[in-house]
């Protein structure tokens, strides 16, 4: 039987299958010995196959296949610094909350996101949250912020979980999709989810209440089927989701404006710093590029994480 991994507890993994039909599931044995550098070697949104046993007149199933992932979000597991922990798999969209105000996410913030969603090959939709409660200045940057973006190739929607503005319109991106939604803490994701499925409530609110109780070391995430055709995976622990090990060559190349110039630099390695005759400083120098995606780049680029604040990435 083949079925999508919807919860996992660490030992049991609960699995649907396209009929509908829910399974309390576990690994084969044989699973945990092979070479798996993650400390889950299944995680939600896994495609896997499995077989039906019954013991004690109860019955269960024996997951012995994971289908590919077309793409996983990871964040470094706490005790195993040299390996990693798979937080989902299978997404088709991350919406990246952002809030000008109460909280601020800064560019910084957004640009690291941004590159490592890139690098997981995870489309992602910009969120302009609370966006009834700002004054004229703070709409005209909200505005401003969305032209950098859209110029570069990323879809900006303002939206309101009060008032519900545009709320229809994250919903049809949403449609026979598997979604995540993330940000700071206190840019109002619970909310929106809510209002956008407001049977949600209590279950997202459990998993919250779980996670705060301090489970530090391993993330329970988990899937849920929505009213519209619609799934969601709610991910307490994308709070550690931060930039993949990569050569400082390639960091150039998940900025679509700098990769999109490369070309044109006269040294195909160029790192776009100090080196002569390059395409990207020249276009930042004419105003082509936005200084403060240039300045996210050098600061990935030095690996300055302390800029970034990665322990207040949340879910709430």
């Amino acid at each position: 039987m083949t079925g999508r991994v919807y919860k996992s507890t660490g030992s049991w993994y609960t699995v649907k299958t396209e009929l509908g039909e829910t399974y309390q599931c576990r690994i084969k044995g044989k699973f945990r010995l092979k070479d798996i550098k993650s400390t889950n070697p299944i995680a939600v949104g896994d495609i896997v196959d499995f077989e039906l046993e019954t013991h004690n007149n109860q019955e269960s199933g024996i997951i012995y296949k994971i289908h590919d992932r077309k793409n996983y979000i990871v964040r470094k597991s706490v005790k195993l610094s040299k390996q990693t922990h798979i937080i989902a798999s299978n997404i088709d969209l991350v919406f990246l909350m952002i809030t000008i105000n109460n909280p601020p996410t800064f560019t910084s913030f957004i640009d690291r996101f941004l590159v490592t969603a890139a690098a997981y090959s995870i489309k992602t939709v910009l969120l302009f949250n609370k966006i009834d409660t700002y004054d004229e200045d703070t709409l005209n940057e909200v505005k401003y912020l969305a032209h950098v973006y859209r110029k570069i190739g990323y879809e900006c929607i303002g939206v309101s979980a009060t008032t519900g503005k545009n709320v229809d319109k994250v919903k049809a991106l949403m449609q026979d999709k598997v979604s995540v939604f993330t940000g700071h803490s206190g840019v109002g994701k619970s909310t929106l989810v809510n209002t956008i499925e407001p049977a949600l409530n209590l279950k997202t609110r459990a998993i919250s209440t779980q996670h705060m109780q301090g489970q530090h070391t391993t993330t329970f995430a988990e899937m849920f089927d929505l009213s519209f055709g619609a799934k969601i995976i709610d991910t307490p622990g994308i709070k550690g989701f931060g930039v993949v090990d990569m050569e400082k060559e390639e960091v150039g190349d998940y900025f679509p404006e700098f990769f999109e110039l490369k070309q044109y630099c006269k040294f195909n390695n160029c790192l776009h710093v100090k080196e002569p005759h390059c395409a990207v400083k020249k276009a930042l120098d004419e105003d082509k590029i936005a200084f403060s995606r240039y300045r996210s780049y050098l600061q990935i680029l030095e690996g300055e994480d302390e800029h970034y604040r990665t322990d207040d990435w949340d879910n709430e």
